[in-house]
C-alpha cells in the first residue's frame, strides 16, 4: 500500500524507526550510488557504488575534442546493481519496507529519443553512435552553438530567453547540445521524436512510462538548462528556435509546457522494475532533478544560505523565499528557477567548471615521470614498480598540502586563474583557459599548488559577490562533497579568501541523501521537503572560520586575481 498523502484533518505522524525506508540514487560522472535510508531519522542502512563499465574504458569519448558521452546501458546496468547492493547491505527485510525512490543526475545530460522516450542508442542502427547517446554535462562540443544562441537572443528582436539563465547560455546546456546534433548529426536528429534529460528518463524507465505526453519533466532541468520559465509560458517561442534551426521547433513540440518539482510523484514502479529490484509494486517514484540541487537539500540548505558542492567541479546553490517584490535577476549565473531546489522558494545555481580537477591536473603533471620512467627502470618486476608508483602517487597531494600549509604568506605571491576547463560563472565562457603569473626560479611545487588552491577559492568568492551585488543575501556557507571532507587546507583557504564561516556537512552521501529526502516527500511520508530535511539531516561535521590576518592578506590578492582575469579574457598581450 502507498503511504497516504497528509490531509488537513489528519496531521501526518512521522513513521517510527525502521518502519519505512526510501532509496536515493545519485547518477554521477563516473559512477552511480544508491543509498537506503531510514525515513524516521535519516540513518543510512545501505550504500552501494557502481562504476559505469563502458565509460571506465573511455568508450564513445574524445577528450581532445571535449566529447563526453554515456551509453544508456551504463545507467541501466549500474542502477540495478547499485540498488541491489544497497538493499543487500540493508538486510533481508529492507526491500519490503521501501516506500519511495528518487533519482538525481548530472546535467544538462540530454539524449535524443524515439516516440516512446527510448534513447536512440538503444534502437537499431544507432547502438554504437555517440551522437545517439547521453551528452554529458562536461561535453563542450557545442561552444559555437552556444555563442549563436547568445547572439540570436540579443538580436532577434523579441524576448531574451536567456534572461533567467544568467543572460549567457552555455555549451554545457540543453539547447546548445541539441542544436549541435541538428547541425552535425542530421541523420540522428531526424530520427528523433523528442529529447529527454537523464533526470527525466530514469523515472520514466522505473515507472514504465512510454508515453511522451505523460512524462513529468523536471522543473529543475527545464528551468536551469532549457530556458523554461513561467513568464515565457514554457520554453522559448517557436520563432526564436526557428532562427537557430527548424528541427528545434519540431523537437520542442514533444516537450509540453508543464514542469514539476521533485516533491511530486512521477508514478509507481512498473511490474518489470519491481521484479528486477525486488521492491513493492506500489513504491512511489519521484520526479527527477539535477544532482547539485538535490544535494543542496541533502546538505541541509536553507533560505539565504550558499551551499557549495566541492568535487571535480564546484556547484553553488542558493535559495531565497519568494516575497512581494519582483524577482531579482542575477546576471552571469546558471539560472534561477522557482522550486528547483526547495519547492516554494527560488533556487539559484552557479559554479566553477573545474575545482578538484585543477588539483588533479597538477598531480598528473607531477606524476608523469612515475608513469613513464619508473616502468623502464631495471631490477624490479612489473608488479613492484606498479605498486611503488601507486604508493608515491597517493602521497603527492597530502604532502603538497602539508608543505603548502607551512608556507608563510608572501607579498609577491604567485597568482593563478581557475579556468582550466573554461569558466562556468560568473559569466560563462568555455573558451577561456587557465593561466599562472609570477613564476620565478624560486617557484617550487608547494608554492604552485597553493596558488592553484587560492585560484579556486578566488573563483568561489567571485560567485558569492555576484549574488550579493544583486541583493541576494548570503548569511551562511555550507560545503559538501569529497574535497570538503578530505582537504582541511583547501577548506581553510576557502574560508580565509571568502572571509566567511564554512560549515561542512556530516553527510557521507549528501547528494543521494537529498534524493532520499525527496523520495520520502513524494511518497507522502513528510508533507514538505523541509520537514524531511529536519528529520533526516546528518548535521554539521566541522566549521572552518576565517583567520582575520589571512583574510586581510587575501583581500588585495583577490583584487589582483580580478585584474589578471580581465587581462587574460580580453586577450591583452597575446
Amino acid at each position: 500500500m502507498v503511504w497516504p498523502l497528509p490531509t488537513e484533518e489528519v496531521p501526518l505522524k512521522p513513521p517510527s524507526k525502521s518502519e519505512a525506508f526510501v532509496i536515493g540514487i545519485d547518477f554521477g560522472t563516473d559512477s552511480v550510488r544508491a543509498v537506503v535510508m531510514d525515513v524516521a531519522d535519516g540513518g543510512t542502512v545501505g550504500v552501494s557504488i557502481q562504476h559505469y563499465p563502458r565509460w571506465s574504458k573511455g568508450l564513445y569519448c574524445n577528450a581532445r575534442e571535449n566529447q563526453f558521452r554515456h551509453h544508456p546501458l551504463d545507467y541501466l546496468e549500474t542502477m540495478q546493481a547499485a540498488i541491489a547492493g544497497a538493499l543487500a547491505q540493508a538486510g533481508t527485510e529492507a526491500a519490503a519496507k521501501v516506500r519511495g525512490i528518487a533519482a538525481d543526475t548530472t546535467g544538462s545530460t540530454p539524449v535524443l529519443t524515439d516516440r516512446h522516450g527510448v534513447p536512440l542508442a538503444l534502437t537499431p542502427g544507432f547502438r554504437e553512435t555517440p551522437d545517439a547517446m547521453f551528452i554529458l554535462w562536461k561535453d563542450h562540443t557545442a561552444v559555437a552553438q552556444a555563442e549563436r544562441i547568445n547572439h540570436t537572443a540579443r538580436t532577434w528582436g523579441g524576448t531574451d530567453f536567456t534572461k533567467y539563465e544568467g543572460g549567457i547560455y552555455s555549451s554545457e546546456w540543453f539547447w546548445a547540445k541539441v542544436l549541435r546534433l541538428a547541425e552535425t548529426a542530421p541523420a540522428v536528429a531526424q530520427a528523433a521524436t523528442s529529447v529527454l534529460e537523464l533526470c527525466d528518463w530514469i523515472p520514466a524507465v522505473l515507472t514504465g512510462c512510454t508515453d511522451l505526453t505523460r512524462i513529468k519533466r523536471s522543473r529543475c532541468a527545464a528551468g536551469h538548462k532549457a530556458m523554461w520559465h513561467a513568464d515565457f509560458g514554457g520554453y522559448p517561442e517557436d520563432a526564436f528556435l526557428a532562427q537557430l534551426h527548424p528541427r528545434l521547433v519540431e523537437l520542442k513540440a514533444s516537450l509540453g509546457r508543464e514542469t514539476f518539482t521533485s516533491d511530486v510523484p512521477f508514478g509507481t514502479l512498473s511490474g518489470e522494475w519491481a521484479a528486477k529490484l525486488g521492491l513493492p509494486r506500489d513504491t512511489v517514484v519521484a520526479v527527477g532533478a539535477f544532482d547539485a540541487h538535490m544535494g543542496a537539500v541533502g546538505g541541509n540548505i536553507g533560505p539565504h544560505q550558499l551551499l557549495k558542492i566541492l568535487g571535480t567541479s564546484c556547484l553553488d546553490m542558493a535559495v531565497a523565499p519568494k516575497g512581494q517584490e519582483p524577482e531579482r535577476v542575477v546576471p552571469g549565473i546558471c539560472g534561477q528557477v522557482d522550486g528547483s531546489i526547495i519547492p516554494g522558494m527560488r533556487g539559484y545555481e552557479a559554479g566553477q567548471s573545474a575545482f578538484g580537477d585543477v588539483y588533479a591536473w597538477f598531480k598528473a603533471l607531477l606524476t608523469w615521470p612515475l608513469e613513464v620512467l619508473l616502468p623502464q627502470l631495471p631490477g624490479a618486476d612489473e608488479a613492484t614498480k606498479r605498486s611503488l608508483a601507486e604508493a608515491l602517487t597517493e602521497r603527492i597531494l597530502p604532502e603538497l598540502e602539508r608543505a603548502a600549509k607551512a608556507l608563510p604568506p608572501e607579498e609577491n605571491a604567485l597568482l593563478a586563474l581557475d579556468w582550466m576547463n573554461g569558466r562556468r560563472t560568473p559569466d560563462a565562457n568555455q573558451r577561456l583557459k587557465g593561466a599562472i603569473t609570477g613564476i620565478s626560479l624560486g617557484t617550487d611545487a608547494p608554492r604552485l599548488y597553493r596558488a592553484l588552491v587560492e585560484a579556486t577559492a578566488f573563483g568561489s568568492r567571485a560567485i558569492a559577490e555576484r549574488f550579493q551585488s544583486t541583493g541576494i543575501r548570503i548569511d551562511r556557507v555550507i560545503a559538501i562533497g569529497g574535497v570538503a571532507r578530505k582537504s582541511p587546507f583547501v577548506m581553510q583557504t576557502l574560508a580565509d579568501v571568502m572571509n566567511m564561516d564554512i560549515a561542512v556537512s556530516a553527510a557521507e552521501q549528501a547528494v543521494a541523501a537529498g534524493a532520499a529526502m525527496f523520495a520520502a516527500t513524494a511518497a507522502g511520508l513528510y508533507p514538505k521537503v523541509e520537514e524531511a530535511q529536519q528529520a533526516m539531516s546528518a548535521g554539521t561535521e566541522q566549521t572552518y572560520r576565517p583567520r582575520p590576518e589571512r583574510a586581510q592578506h587575501y583581500a588585495p590578492l583577490y583584487a589582483k586575481y580580478l585584474e589578471f582575469g580581465a587581462f587574460v579574457e580580453t586577450g591583452a598581450g597575446s
